[in-house]
């Protein structure tokens, strides 16, 4: 029996009532474990619904489940709020009380509809992640728990936005040839009301605190209606005029509610529109002259930043090609308004194909690092391009502590970012401006992580080892004690299709835990990957990503999961025909930090199979001598980061020893001339891999087991290539009044530079970037005839200057060793 959701974790249970010592494993009568198994499943529950449950602990959850913890639908909710979230498995009577309280301070009334279901309404927030609310149905006594997924507005179900219609015109209302009619569509559906208010929000960041203080806060805040008491036919256009009392609020965001609700009312539900520069409402003057006004606000900028700390030094450097930028996925994901899988257009990025963002803000400032790639896969820079990769100063996703500027999700990016790019950019022609605050990074100091992988019965170590280890139970995969990570894998005895157990073992579920973060815990279930954060099953029908407490989770499909730490280290988890494969990526300052199944990371595959002893097993040992080696690294119950919600994982797994000694693979398969599998089998594993995929289709029986072990290697191999180090020699810039004909800057490409009509090139026409990741020749330069002749008429005016100083001082040390030489010469005369 499995169970979709669970209250408390096995481990935590065992820890807290140390049955370790009350019923040792090696002697506990049977009788005793089946009545303690009994009363451990009896603390879970089961769901069918998506969402998550309450935040449980012993004393607030399992003494009774039904009435304390709760779930909702739908599970996420954009944090502007405004969405109706359905408390479910509790019914109330249509004139009942109902109180909603977030976060131990937000407090409003909920919603009871006809048929006695209650919902509370998602507030307005400054953050993203698992919020957590109570509901009180007396007034008084909150005491029942949920938790709702706030997400950055982008992330957000988009059939709850207000769609602004032409986008570009909303954005350059009032520059020249942008003007008429604004227009927003909805979905009416939506607001249970014939009638409706259309309101204008904005968004700032003021200081709060003492003068010379600068600490801000930020703030969202009604600023007026377009239209009160409105059809609700979900289409509205209006006539936007200037607003010279709100001009200052430059960012903001359109709300939709229903009429009878008071203009300005916080937390209601409603619809909101994604967050846009204010162009229509700004003052007269910038229509008058939208480029001398936004020129203005450009300067004014320009003072700001100077003022401002440096962020650059702080960020890391971008991947040198899209192959790296896309396999690098510990630091760096996909940005979605400049992606190539999805054929949008870049459109602040002209010119490439595909950007990517690095996933963690800088520690000190909360900035963010954007990397932009051209159709060869070559890093796209701003001193070749306006479209090139720009640095962020708040990152747009925001980071903890969320609701502090410049961190707040979405927002701050905008004021910070994209507000001073329509100013200088834009509305105007000072993009030089803006550029030179963000300049692009560049590529000279990546460093493409490292990848380890297990897939199936098969490793292959950080520092290129591959081996074969069958072992059943729960082993250490990474260990580092340094860094405070712990991957651990757990595997189960290969089961054909046909029910019969091999002598084999196949990975079956991965879980992991950095510093103070989550549990994170991904495993089989059938066709695709089952993800479960502190012993709580995760539902993706609703969201791809999610940052959670020291990490975040991707789920692109329900068979591809990806886990990225605060340290940049991943877990990529893939499922190949029911064969779950595991790749870490670690960085760099993991060096010979890492211990486990995936060896010892430090370039040297020698020392890859060190015991816990730290006995370094020869890498040609035998299969015996490997899988006494790999059994050595098991995991104790009290280490196990694992969850036991079922019968099945707590008699095979808890109960038991974490590593089985009465499984013994089968080590050695002879390959039999006349096996009805060998020709179709030799005709499918060929190339890199083929051995381990020969390995699994004889021990397996299954060429599918074999083509997905293919697969898998296939994959590890693709990625190894992409992450392979490349030199960089860094930007050259193009020579005033000159051409450069590329912009790759990579080991072995070579620049060539010529000069407009008119001019002359002085030094070096091409350049080359050499392995030690310098440039040959010299920096060139163009000139005009009249001025070379000057320059070189100066120049041999200094050769000379400088050739006859040297010659002087040449003359005056050759007297030197003649006077010096002299009394010598007369002694050697007078002793003749």
């Amino acid at each position: 029996m499995t169970f979709d959701t669970l209250c408390i974790s096995v481990g935590v249970f065992v820890k807290t009532m140390n049955v370790y010592s009350v019923f040792p494993t090696q002697s506990m009568d049977s009788h005793m474990r089946e009545l303690l198994s009994f009363w451990i499943i009896l603390t879970f529950f089961s769901s069918k619904t998506s969402g998550l449950a309450c935040s449980s602990t012993l004393t607030n959850c399992c003494s009774d489940v039904n009435q304390s913890c709760f779930q909702v639908l739908p599970y996420s909710s954009s944090m502007l709020g405004g969405r109706a979230l359905r408390i479910l498995g509790l019914t109330l009577p249509p004139d009942g009380r109902l109180l909603c309280r977030f976060k131990g301070e937000i407090e409003q009334q909920g919603i009871i509809d006809e048929e006695g279901h209650p919902y509370c309404i998602a507030p307005l927030l400054y953050e993203t992640g698992w919020i957590s609310f109570d509901v009180s149905t007396d007034g008084t006594d909150f005491n029942r728990s949920g938790e709702y997924l706030s997400v950055h507005p982008s992330k957000a179900d988009p059939t709850f936005e207000v769609t602004l219609v032409n986008s570009t015109l909303w954005q350059n209302y009032g520059t020249p040839n942008m003007a008429g009619q604004l227009r927003m569509t909805w979905n009416s559906s939506l607001i249970k009301s014939e009638r409706v208010n259309v309101e204008l929000w904005g968004y700032r960041e003021v200081s709060r605190s003492p003068a010379g203080s600068s600490s801000l806060q930020a703030e969202i805040s009604y600023l007026y209606s377009l239209g009160r008491n409105i059809s609700n036919t979900g289409d509205f256009s209006f006539i936007p005029q200037p607003r010279e009392r709100f001009s200052t609020w430059e960012l903001g965001n359109i709300r939709i509610t229903a009429s009878p609700k008071s203009e300005g009312e916080r937390n209601v539900q409603s619809l909101w529109s994604g967050g846009h520069v204010l162009a229509w409402h700004l003052e007269q003057s910038f229509r008058d002259d939208s480029s001398a006004w936004a020129q203005r606000k450009c300067l004014q900028w320009d003072d700001l930043e100077r003022k401002l700390p440096d962020f650059l030094d702080e960020l890391i450097d971008c991947p040198c090609s899209l192959a790296q930028a896309r396999a690098d996925t510990g630091r760096f994901h996909t940005d979605y308004s400049c992606n190539i899988e999805m054929g949008s257009v870049c459109t602040y990025h002209p010119g490439s194909v595909h950007c990517v963002r690095a996933v963690q803000a800088s520690s000190s400032h909360g900035s963010g690092q954007q990397c932009c790639y051209d159709n060869t896969g070559a890093l796209v820079l701003t001193g070749d391009s306006v479209g090139g990769s720009t640095p962020d100063r708040a990152h747009v996703w925001g980071s903890p502590p969320y609701g502090e500027p410049p961190r707040v999700p979405g927002f701050s990016h905008w004021l910070y970012d994209v507000t001073s790019f329509c100013y200088c950019c834009l509305w105007s022609d000072l993009c030089h401006i803006y550029l030179n605050h963000r300049p692009s990074t560049g590529c000279r100091r990546y460093q493409p992580p490292k990848a380890g992988v297990f897939g199936n019965l098969h490793f292959i170590t950080f520092d290129g080892l591959s081996y074969t280890f069958s072992g059943r139970g729960e082993y250490y995969l990474l260990l580092s004690t340094d860094k405070n990570l712990s991957v651990q894998a757990r595997t189960e005895q290969l089961k054909l299709k046909n029910g019969t157990l091999v002598r084999a073992t196949q990975l079956s579920s991965v879980a992991m835990k950095e510093n103070s973060s989550d549990v994170i815990e991904v495993r089989t279930a059938g066709d695709h990957l089952q993800v479960l954060r502190n012993q709580k099953i995760l539902s993706f029908t609703e969201q791809r990503w999610m940052n959670l407490q020291g990490v975040f989770v991707f789920v692109p499909s329900p068979q591809n999961v990806t886990v990225i730490f605060s340290s940049g280290a991943a877990v990529e988890l893939r499922l190949y025909d029911a064969t779950m494969t595991a790749t870490v990526l670690l960085l760099v300052e993991f060096s010979n930090l890492t211990l486990g199944l995936l060896g010892r990371m430090n370039s040297d595959p020698s020392d890859d199979l060190m015991t816990r002893s730290g006995e370094v097993i020869s890498s040609n040992a035998t299969l015996e001598e490997i899988f006494t080696f790999g059994a050595g690294w098991n995991i104790s119950n009290m280490s196990s980061l694992f969850t036991y919600d079922s019968h099945y994982l707590l008699d095979s797994y808890f109960f038991p020893l974490s590593h089985d000694p009465a499984f013994v693979p089968a080590f050695s398969l002879p390959l039999k001339p006349d096996d009805p599998l060998a020709a179709d089998m030799l005709s499918m594993c060929l190339g890199e891999g083929a051995q381990f995929c020969i390995h699994d289709t004889l021990i397996s029986r299954s060429l599918a087991v074999g083509n997905a072990t293919l697969r898998a290697h296939q994959h590890h191999q693709a990625l190894m290539e992409a992450l392979k180090p490349v030199v960089s020699c860094g930007w050259l810039p193009t020579p005033r009044n000159g051409k450069k004909n590329g912009t790759h800057y990579l080991q072995g490409k070579t620049l060539g530079f010529t000069c407009n009509e008119g001019y002359i090139l002085y030094r070096s026409t091409e350049r080359t970037c050499l392995k030690e990741g310098t440039w040959t020749g010299e920096q060139p330069y163009c000139f005009t005839d009249d001025k070379v002749g000057f320059f070189l008429g100066a120049f041999g005016s200094f050769s000379a200057l400088v050739t006859m100083v040297i010659t002087i001082k040449l003359h005056n040390r050759k007297q030197t060793r003649e006077r010096k030489r002299e009394p010598l010469e007369m002694v050697t005369q007078t002793q003749t």
